[in-house]
């Protein structure tokens, strides 16, 4: 039986997260779904504000060459590239999304109505050359509300500065460790005092910080699972909720010293907490669980769409989730070490294996345009 608060909770669960501060923003982007009204649909009944992308989502959406024959064969008669023509069709994506996402990029001030796209993750240990296509892809969408999304390496870091100093927002991702994501935060801050001494209006570059959550329950529970002592089962599924938290932590800190001030002071944004990898790959778990355990103001929460309609059809959003549990996230990862898991490990793994994904899943999708280009009669070089 549900109660009357557990009914409050559930009615309208997606505008209760958006008044609870919570960007809805959507975790995938085809051109189906844009051309077929979908996103804006979802923009105009469920609180979607705005859309993120990355290979993955792409080489489903291209793989499956839906929407995508009449570009493929003038590409093909081109001549171009498979290079050229995945980025040919992936910025006309994002730009037709931005369009789409404008009327709420333009009532929110720029701070929603962002699409994501992601530079070339065979470049994710190169700076000079993420810097180069983050510049191009900007260049290639042409819209001001597109974020141009650069991994948390050690080699994005800088990445990340160079190119906010050039007044263009950045979406950093693949964020799985909470001193990476001090790293991030100080690069954006840096990235901002450079672009206030080229005199560049600091209000109009917005970032966002992509803190990944999922995949740490899923490697840590694969870790405490082989333990199977008491102690370590009773630990599962809190270390991603954890670390999550913590993360928020870091951001109120950062963004309320004395450095951020003085840019705050020049109407500089600050850098949201953007939770990623929202959808659970446990299915023993809520389905809804990285999104009400996961409510503080100013933050993103990116879902796939079957996290968003399980959130809109019994999602429990009871306000804040985050700010007053810092002292039980600091214990629930001090027994994960204290069990032999060493957090700095898995962290470091999962930055490595996040990367990886994304060149496979980025090889299959120039694969497949490829043959596509191919079987037009072009040799796709």
């Amino acid at each position: 039986m549900i109660t009357v608060t557990e009914a409050t909770a559930t009615a309208g669960a997606l505008k209760r997260l958006s008044d609870e501060g919570v960007s809805i923003w959507l975790d995938d982007l085809s051109r189906k779904r844009i051309e077929s009204g979908n996103l804006a649909e979802l923009v105009g009944t469920k609180h979607v504000v705005g859309v993120t992308t990355n290979p993955s989502i792409f080489q489903a959406a291209i793989g499956s060459g839906a929407g995508y024959e009449e570009q493929l064969t003038d590409l093909a008669t081109r001549g171009v590239t498979v290079d050229e023509a995945v980025r040919m069709m992936t910025t006309a994506d994002v730009r037709a999304a931005a369009d789409v996402l404008r009327p709420v990029y333009d009532a929110t001030g720029g701070r929603d109505g962002r699409v994501s796209i992601e530079v070339d993750p065979r470049l994710a240990h190169d700076t000079r050359a993420t810097i180069a296509e983050a510049k191009q892809l900007a260049w290639l969408v042409d819209r001001p509300n597109v974020m141009i999304k650069i991994p948390a390496t050690t080699a994005g870091l800088p990445a990340i500065t160079e190119v906010i100093g050039l007044g263009i927002s950045v979406n950093v991702t693949l964020i799985f460790s909470l001193e990476r994501y001090r790293e991030v935060m100080d690069a954006y801050l840096a990235g901002l005092e450079k672009a206030a001494k080229k005199g560049l209006d600091l209000s109009s570059v917005h970032s966002v910080a992509s803190f990944f959550v999922s995949r740490v329950d899923a490697e840590i529970d694969k870790r405490l699972t082989v333990l199977g002592t008491d102690a370590a089962l009773a630990l599962k599924g809190r270390a991603a909720l954890a670390n999550a938290r913590l993360a928020y932590e870091a951001y109120e800190e950062v963004f309320s010293g004395e450095r951020w001030t003085a840019l705050g002071g020049a109407r500089a944004n600050k850098q949201r907490p953007l939770w990623a990898s929202t959808g659970v790959k446990d299915p023993a778990y809520k389905d809804t669980l990285y999104v009400d355990d996961l409510v503080a103001p100013g933050t993103v929460n990116t879902m796939p769409e079957a996290t968003l309609n399980a959130t809109a059809d019994h999602g429990r959003i009871t306000g804040d989730t985050v700010t007053g549990g810092y002292a039980q996230a600091r214990a629930d990862l001090a027994a994960v070490e204290a069990l032999g898991i060493s957090y700095d490990e898995v962290v470091q793994q999962l930055e490595d294996e996040g990367v990886a994904k994304f060149e496979v899943a980025w090889q299959d999708l120039l694969d497949a345009v490829t043959k596509s280009l191919n079987s037009k009669g072009v040799d796709a070089e």
